[in-house]
């Protein structure tokens, strides 16, 4: 992931820009980081496999969560870590305390619980590296998730009570994935159909 150069911002400047803006863009310490970035401008829309994971495990976690207290937001919803200062585009977002907006931005989310990314080749790296140093810090976050697209592989973080991370890998086409914190199981078939790891059984 690659900064735009330019001059540092505040992030009311931030705000005003991305709220205008035809792309997102994610923000750290006065520098926005456009998603899907070719190293020359800013890219509309993932793959199509990237694209299908993540609407399928919104699909299932809607299905899962619609009768408590949990809800998910997808990709659309702006999420500020209030310990880092960092504005992100999670894939998915789960809250189950009544969600909390920013007083000076009513359309960013305070509270997130877990996230999901779905990795994609150009933002593995910003995303297991970077940015998940920066949800870490995050009081709020509980869990973290992330998704290979190109495999049958999901990777769960877990917030221990001394503030450690265990992982846990799910990886068998014929298992499910569990959260951590919420009650909820999905089948390993239903996060990759329709893609090529799992064409066949689309």
């Amino acid at each position: 992931m690659t900064a735009i150069p330019k001059k540092k911002l505040t992030e009311a400047e931030y705000l005003a820009i991305e709220n205008a803006a035809e792309f997102k863009s994610e923000f750290y310490d006065g520098v926005m980081y456009p998603l899907h970035w070719d190293g020359v401008t800013a890219m509309a829309g993932a793959n199509p496999h990237h694209n299908r994971i993540k609407e399928n495990l919104v699909g299932e976690l809607f299905g899962r969560l619609k009768s408590g207290p949990c809800q998910s937001y997808s990709s659309d919803q702006r999420v500020r870590l209030s310990d880092t200062g960092m504005y992100a585009y999670p894939d998915i977002v789960v809250v189950c305390d009544p969600p909390q907006f920013a007083e000076d931005d009513p359309n960013t989310l305070v509270n997130p619980q877990i996230v999901i990314e779905v990795l994609s080749p150009s933002t593995e790296g910003y995303d297991r590296g970077f940015k998940f140093a920066q949800y870490r810090r995050q009081g709020s976050l509980r869990e973290m998730i992330f998704v290979t697209q190109d495999e049958v592989r999901v990777e769960r973080h877990v917030r221990q009570p001394d503030g450690s991370w265990v992982l846990t890998d799910f990886n068998d086409p014929a298992g499910e994935f569990e959260l951590g914190t919420v009650p909820v199981r999905i089948p390993m078939a239903d996060i990759y159909r329709g893609t090529d790891v799992f064409r066949t059984r689309a």
